[in-house]
């Protein structure tokens, strides 16, 4: 939610308003070790045919009970992380279902799929949940590994199973646009070298730190660190954040952090100067601008040279940050 062409409250809004956590991501699978939790077989899913998705949607018919959310609003060409949410028609976030993708190019073509996802849970442990958890949070998302993305809008249904094994299927309620993002850091690419404020910087932590109580994950500039030791980098904005995910995210980054704060640099930066959020004409912290990020939250993953790891929009689990961090510090 940071900046044009897709300002924040566009992004947010048109993507997370339904309280989602958000999600992309442009790792492959393959590098970031077996998934921790089980997608359900894809071989329980109907194959797509030769026909549309709307064929496809005819096949296993179509529900207006279940609303299927991208949790990103960026996606880039080459991504494979696809994250989304899932939510009963009258609110409710829906996170035990068996569940696939297929996806179609705007041009027409070729349905692929199915992508089966797995539910990638939110929750940690005591110690490191915030005071100022909600209950508008999200509580988990729903991952699943596609074929590199190319250019171009592309359409999404999820096909989801109920207990007594009856499918159905439901539109994803936004596009899929896949377009190149030159500001943000890409994989292999070099993270920006930016001050980021530490206690040493202010007076009360309060001033670089949304949540309640704040996080323990400013005692470190990624200017001196960086191209030093990895660095976990998160932008977040607990108290701020529209989509209802910074807060979840960051409770994750500090468990993590309890296991891996002595082989990396665990940063927190704030999104907003001041820690004011003008719907009208947000004012986004240098250190944001710098990232060139239209959303939050965004993690970043850099290795010891400085080079950007894996980068992902929206919600992530302890397991995955886990076993990401754990592939990049060995």
């Amino acid at each position: 939610m940071l900046s044009s062409p897709q300002s924040i409250s566009a992004s947010l809004i048109l993507a997370l308003a339904l309280a989602l956590a958000g999600c992309g991501g442009d790792d492959e699978p393959s590098e970031t070790g077996e998934p921790p939790t089980e997608a359900p077989a894809a071989s329980t899913f109907p194959q797509p045919g030769n026909g549309s998705i709307d064929d496809l949607i005819a096949e296993v018919g179509e529900t207006n009970e279940v609303v299927a959310s991208p949790a990103g609003a960026v996606f880039v060409p080459g991504q494979t992380r696809f994250a989304f949410g899932l939510f009963d028609v009258a609110g409710p976030q829906i996170d035990d279902a068996d569940v696939a993708v297929y996806l179609q190019s705007g041009k027409g073509g070729r349905v692929t799929g199915p992508f089966t996802a797995r539910s990638e849970s939110l929750e940690v442990q005591p110690p490191y949940q915030a005071d100022s958890a909600g209950e508008g949070d999200a509580t988990s998302v729903y991952v699943a590994d596609i074929p590199p993305l190319e250019e171009g809008e592309h359409r999404a249904v999820a096909v989801v199973r109920d207990d007594e094994g009856t499918l159905a299927a439901t539109n994803f309620q936004t596009a899929i646009n896949v377009v190149k993002q030159p500001k943000i850091p890409a994989k292999g690419e070099p993270a920006p070298s930016i001050h980021t404020p530490t206690l040493d910087d202010v007076s009360n932590v309060s001033e670089i730190d949304t949540r309640t109580p704040p996080s323990t994950m400013h005692t470190e500039d990624l200017a001196d660190v960086l191209g030093e030791k990895p660095v976990v980098l998160l932008f977040a904005t607990p108290r701020l954040c529209l989509s209802r995910v910074c807060g979840p995210v960051v409770d994750v980054a500090e468990q993590v952090k309890a296991q891996y704060g002595e082989d990396a640099a665990f940063i927190h930066q704030e999104i907003y100067v001041n820690n004011e959020y003008d719907p009208k004409k947000p004012k986004l912290r240098p250190q944001v601008e710098a990232f060139g990020l239209p959303t939050e939250p965004w993690l970043f993953l850099i290795d010891k040279d400085g080079k950007v790891k894996t980068r992902i929009e929206g919600a992530f689990s302890v397991n995955e940050l886990e076993n990401k961090l754990n592939a990049l510090v060995g």
